[in-house]
């Protein structure tokens, strides 16, 4: 699996020598591949109008691309302040409370990551062919989908170690613009235009894993809960700044673009440091996990997706007897 930036082909499809032996490298002879655009066909061609643009099938003939357009920046920040303005709305009826679910599209945006991702996977494991993802940039839906295409993949990413290397890798390492994209959150007046709960879509597609599998990964909803919390309010700087030659200026002492001044990795606490501490590693941990070897394939039916109650719902609802009703499962299996 490859994921890259859009090529930059352009009004006048240039193209790039470079980029074209470089995929050619990836297939042997008779061996093809698919690129898989997180953009509709029509805002790929827009896109060329200002500099970007896709692979024109004529310089990548092993290569087949197929679009699955997701939605990122405005409409996906709308869609998210809607749900939880409905969520905290205790006055609607239920027909209203249903009308207004509906409207946000929040569970649209959660079905159609997961059946990009799903598709991906099945790429690589039915058709056993290599696979390139890419949207615009390249750090945000691009993102989301490699990494949920692992998640349902890979057994070592659904285990608690490895999807934190999973999202240092995909997420932190690979340059998604924390910084912009979680500044304000859902409660803010403030309509940032880069602004868009990117790293959420993400959360909560790997929890309807999660409900979908609930022996096969490692790690609890808790730890999920945790990662929103500190994506966009946190006293550790796993998830500051925008990319990593941000945090790079921030380590030698140089501000980088979210006001930081001082060394940023000496002088701030990793997350994954704290989350692994054997007192708070035990929190996180899934006690009806069991190793599961098998790729997970999840529905993506309308009537598999549900609303992640225990996060919409959190701020209005107490959720103590799910805590407690955890902490007795945790007893029993430990107790066995």
């Amino acid at each position: 699996m490859l994921r890259s930036s859009q090529p930059l082909t352009g009004p006048n499809r240039k193209r790039c020598r470079e980029d074209e032996m470089l995929l050619g490298s990836v297939l042997d002879e008779g061996e093809r591949g698919f690129i898989i655009d997180t953009r509709s066909a029509q805002a790929a061609k827009q896109a060329r109008m200002t500099g970007g643009g896709t692979e024109p099938k004529s310089s990548y003939l092993q290569w087949k691309r197929l679009h699955r357009p997701l939605e990122r920046g405005r409409p996906l920040q709308e869609s998210f302040i809607k749900l939880v303005e409905a969520c905290n709305d205790t006055s609607i009826n239920m027909d209203r409370w249903l009308s207004r679910l509906e409207s946000c599209r929040w569970l649209s945006h959660v079905k159609a990551a997961l059946s990009t991702a799903c598709l991906a996977a099945q790429c690589m494991d039915r058709e056993e062919a290599s696979v390139l993802v890419h949207g615009a940039e390249g750090t945000d839906t691009t993102l989301l989908v490699t990494a949920l295409a692992q998640v349902i993949l890979d057994p070592s990413c659904r285990t608690l170690a490895g999807f934190q290397g999973l999202l240092q890798r995909e997420w932190i390492e690979a340059g998604h613009p924390f910084h912009l994209r979680c500044a304000r959150s859902a409660y803010s007046h403030a309509r940032l235009k880069q602004e868009a709960p990117l790293f959420l879509l993400f959360l909560d597609c790997v929890w309807q894993l999660s409900r979908q599998f609930p022996f096969s990964l490692e790690f609890s909803e808790r730890l999920l809960l945790t990662l929103f919390d500190n994506a966009y309010a946190s006293a550790y700087g796993t998830f500051l700044c925008n990319n990593e030659k941000e945090r790079q200026a921030g380590r030698e002492g140089l501000p980088c673009q979210t006001g930081q001044s001082k060394a940023l990795l000496e002088n701030t606490h990793s997350l994954w440091a704290w989350l692994n501490q054997p007192g708070e590693k035990k929190k996180y941990l899934n006690p009806l996990y069991s190793h599961n070897a098998l790729v997970i394939w999840p529905s993506v039916e309308p009537q598999s997706i549900q609303l992640w109650q225990d996060l919409f719902f959190r701020w209005i609802r107490s959720s103590q007897h799910l805590d407690e009703a955890w902490a007795k499962i945790q007893q029993l299996v430990e107790g066995n």
